[in-house]
Parts: structure tokens; sequence; C-alpha cells
């Protein structure tokens, strides 16, 4: 009995085995098909946009192919095909899935170019129907076209064919297939600031600037800062141009101090737009920033120079990135926006390829101009490439934003402000003035008025202290004080206020409209150099035949003051 009813037992077990297991295999299968149709379904109700597609039904090869690219061209997609416009879902027969398999199958592989790895899933809509869900990745060769040649791009929740050179450069730029610092412009060699080229060939490849044109184009192909037909680049003429406007009007820094925190359409408390090669753009944008933030005392004497209520350095590494990896296939200025609560610096271009913003606050980075890059990174920009910049001005000021504002197309990093006067507490002066030069240009670069300052006193102390004022010693230094921004002299204000790029001596002396050489420089230029406001760009050899001036940042902040009749 015992043994029957094991028998009995064990064929009981064995017969109803393959039933339980049946049963044990269905039920994840239709939880995993009842979570796929939810899904479905939650997607389908966001509606139709650039990441979504509804098709009824689709007969054509090339409306397929279409698609296709305008998708993988963007950041990839879902296209759901059994589901009509208003988002209901008809489904497809089994005879319309196995259609459009084959279809898809052929279509991805033979009529896009290059050919495309996609994803489908049958989702079960009841009746025995089905919807395909066809799933296209963000392509990693663009541009993809289709076997007619077209480039297709996503349009909202459409789609439209490329139909500009600048479309089409973008796709290249994204691609790798070429970058915006690399293109031509109509600058000849002729156009090229030639002490500005020569100082950075003996600085940095200790060989002379050729005298002969052939030899100069040559030698710009080879830096590639020039093409084969005697243009210079963009990169070329961004670092190295005489006047880089005239060829790209676009490519400036506009900058406006608004009262209170939100754009006016003609209230405004500060102004200026800065022109010029990269570094000049930089330096004045940077000293625009200082003169309109508060100074905080922060401890030091009332005749101490205050300190800015956001250290500098946070502004010189947002600036430098903006004007090194702005999308320069864009006609557009960066922005500088100064507000009670925050500085915006709005940069033409989103973040390229897969840059987030949570990973530049890592410390990723992704070069869209090399070139630029690679030059600046020579000391032509306080710049530190590796993705370092944003870290660095995190460290130093924790409350920075940025949006990647792809719908906008730019990006913009805010810079919080203290929230009101008692958090900032302000100095005896708030205007920037060359008493706030150590503190700037300390952090500026290292060519600042603390060098120049340094490489002038020698020479001029020595026969020219009978006109230099009671509050400047022999030992100009950094330490400029509040004594010296007193004794700044009408003269001085006029050749500071006609100062622009870097003029030669007789240039200057031109530009006051003095004749008499020996008064021009007792009664301007050796103030202005004492005082930190202009600087030399050969502070090393003060006697050069080639030596220029240029406004320190101080001057920079100055000359905007002077301008506004605010001094």
């Amino acid at each position: 009995m015992t043994k029957t009813s094991d028998s009995k037992g064990v064929k009981q077990s064995q017969s109803t085995s393959p039933k339980r297991s049946a049963r044990a295999t269905a039920k994840p299968v239709k939880a995993q098909a009842n979570a796929a149709a939810a899904s479905m379904r939650a997607a389908i109700a966001l509606g139709e946009d650039s990441t979504r597609q509804f098709k009824r039904d689709m007969t054509s090869g090339d409306a397929l192919a279409a698609e296709l690219v305008a998708f993988s061209n963007a950041q990839g997609g879902t296209l759901f095909l059994g589901v009509a416009d208003d988002g209901t879902t008809p489904g497809l027969s089994a005879a319309d899935v196995r259609r459009l398999n084959q279809l898809i199958s052929n279509t991805a592989a033979h009529a896009v170019r290059s050919a495309l790895a996609v994803y489908t899933e049958n989702v079960a809509v009841g009746e025995g129907r089905v919807v395909i869900v066809l799933t296209i990745p963000k392509g990693l060769d663009k541009p993809y076209f289709d076997k007619n040649g077209i480039i297709w791009l996503k349009a909202g929740a459409d789609k439209r064919r490329v139909n500009s050179k600048e479309e089409l450069r973008r796709l290249f730029q994204l691609a790798g297939e070429f970058h915006a610092d690399e293109l031509p412009t109509k600058a000849g060699v002729a156009a090229l600031d030639e002490l500005r080229f020569r100082d950075f060939l003996r600085d940095q490849h200790g060989q002379k600037l050729p005298a002969r044109t052939s030899d100069r184009l040559r030698l710009l192909v080879n830096l590639n800062l020039a093409t084969d037909d005697g243009k210079l680049n963009l990169a070329g003429l961004l670092l190295f141009g005489e006047q880089p406007q005239r060829f790209k009007p676009a490519f400036v820094v506009k900058a406006v101090k608004f009262p209170g925190t939100g754009i006016h359409a003609s209230k405004y408390d500060d102004t200026e737009d800065f022109i010029g090669t990269l570094r000049s753009v930089f330096d004045a944008s940077l000293a625009f920033v200082v003169r309109n933030l508060h100074k905080v005392q922060a401890g030091r004497g009332v005749n101490s120079p205050g300190l800015t209520e956001i250290p500098a350095v946070v502004f010189e590494e947002l600036l430098v990135n903006a004007l090194v990896h702005r999308d320069y296939l864009i006609s557009a200025p960066i922005r500088l926006f100064v507000f009670d609560d925050r500085i915006e610096i709005i940069s033409p271009g989103t973040l390229p390829n897969n840059l987030t913003v949570a990973k530049i606050r890592a410390g990723n980075s992704n070069l869209r101009n090399p070139i630029l890059a690679s030059f600046v990174a020579k000391g032509l920009l306080p710049y530190r490439g590796l993705g370092s910049g944003v870290l660095r001005a995190l460290e130093a000021w924790p409350a920075i934003d940025f949006l990647d504002d792809r719908d906008g197309g730019h990006f913009v990093a805010t810079v919080r402000r203290a929230a009101g006067p008692a958090d900032v507490e302000e100095s005896e002066t708030p205007q920037v003035t060359a008493q706030d030069t150590p503190q700037v240009t300390a952090q500026d670069t290292a060519q600042d008025t603390a060098q120049d300052t340094a490489q002038v006193t020698p020479q001029v102390t020595a026969q020219d202290t009978a006109q230099v004022t009671a509050q400047v010693t022999a030992q100009v230094t950094a330490q400029v004080t509040a004594q010296v921004t007193a004794q700044v002299t009408p003269q001085v204000e006029a050749l500071v206020a006609g100062l622009e790029g870097e003029p030669t001596r007789a240039e200057l002396q031109a530009a006051v409209g003095l004749a008499h050489r020996e008064h021009f420089r007792k009664a301007y230029l050796i103030p202005a150099l004492e005082a930190g406001l202009i600087a030399m760009t050969r502070p090393d050899k003060p006697q050069s035949r080639s030596q220029r001036y240029r406004l320190t940042a101080a001057g920079l902040a100055s000359r905007g003051q002077i301008r506004r009749g605010s001094r």
C-alpha cells in the first residue's frame, strides 16, 4: 500500500510538474507584458515631442528612413507604430507586424548612411493587435542622411531638412569632423598684429618674426593659424588679429549693469561693449565685473584697498571658459549681465557632445575649439584646461549655478551675490581705482601692474622724482594706495580715456595732441605708469624701440568711469 501510494504520489507529481512549471513561467511573462504595456501607455500619454513620434502605419521606406535619420541626428528617440496621432492605439495585425519588421530591418541597414542599429519591442494592446515600439539611438557617426543624400533634423515633434551651411557645419562640429576655430576668415596676413605675434614667437618659440610675407604665411599655416590661400582662420584672427571685429563684428562681449534684479529695456547703471583680441576682451570684461562689485573691508584699515565681495578668480575662470569654449558657429556676442543679486555670463551655444552640467561640475571637459585652447594655454589667457577652471571657480565661490539651455541655444553661468547690504560691507571707495589694482591684478595675469611698476620704478625715479607726486615713492609695488588715486591728474585722465589697444609712445602722444615729447613723458606717461593705470608690453626692456603700452585692469576700470563722467 505504501509503495502503491508512493508510486501514485510520484506519478501524480510527475504528471502535474509541467503544468506547475508553465504556470510559474507564465506569471512573470504576463507581469512583464503588463509592465511593458503600462510603460508604453505612460509614454504615449505624454504626447509627441522631439523624442516621441506616433505613426498609425508606415508603408514607405523613404518616409521611415527620414524619421530614423532625424532621430539619429538629434538625441535619439522612439517611434510608436500602431498609434494614431491622437494617442489612441488601434494597433497592428500580425501581418502588419511581419511586414513592418522587414521594412525596418531593410531601411536601417540600406536606406540610411551610416547604417543604424535599432531596437524593436512588440507590445500587445488587446484583440490580437500589437504596437511596435521602435527605439532609435543617438547617432555616433553624425551627420546621418537618407539614400537620397538628404540630412534630416528634428524640429519639435516634426522633422525638417538641413537647409543652411551653418546647420551643416554644426552637425560636422558635433561629429568632431571639424572645428569652428579652424574656419577661414576674410582677413589676410596683413590683418595680423605684427607686434603681438612677434612677441608670442619670441616668448614661446624663441624665434623672430619673418620679414617676408610668404615666410610669415608659411609659419602661420604650420601653427594652424591660417589657410594655404593666405587667410587667417578664426583662431588666428581672434588671437593675433589687429582688429578682429572688422571681420567678425558679432564676436564681442556686451556688458550691462542693471539696477535691481531684472533686465530693463532702457535703464542701466553701466554698459560697455568690449572688442579686440581675446586677451583685450578678457581684460576689459574682468575689469567691468570688478568695478561693479562691492568692496569689503574684511578687517583692514580704512586706507587699505577693499576686497571684492566675490573673489576675482571666479570671474577670471568663467570668462576664460566663455571665450574659449563658446560656439563660434553662432554669430552672437557673449552677454555679461550684472544685477544686484547675481552676475550672469551667457555664452552662445550649449554644452558640446555628451557634456552635461553634472559632468562639468565634476571636472570633465570637451574641447569645442582646440586651436584656441592650445594657444591660450601657452599664456595668452590664464587658462589651465583639463576642466579644472570650473572646479577652481566653485572652490572659491560655491554659489554658482549653470544652465545648459538647449531650447535657447546658450549656456549660462550665474554667480550669486550676497543677499543684501547686511551681508556686504562696502569700503570707502566703491568704484575700482588704482587702489584696487593689487587684488585685481594679482589674480589676473602674469603681466600685471605689480610687475610693470617694479620694472618702471628704477628708471623713472632716478630722473623724474621731482615730477612725481609726493605720495609715490621709489618703491612702487603692488600695494598701490588710495593716496595715488587722489593724485590722478587731468593729464593722466586724458591719456587713459584715449588709450585703445596697445599703441606706441608716439601714437599715445599724438592721441592726446601733444608735440613736445619730454612734456608728454613727464606730465602724462610717467604718472600713468606710476599710478598703475597703464603698463609696458615689454617691462623687461623699458627702452626697447618696440615698446608699447596697454591699460591695466585698474586702467580699464578707470577709463570706464572717466567716459561715464563719474570721476
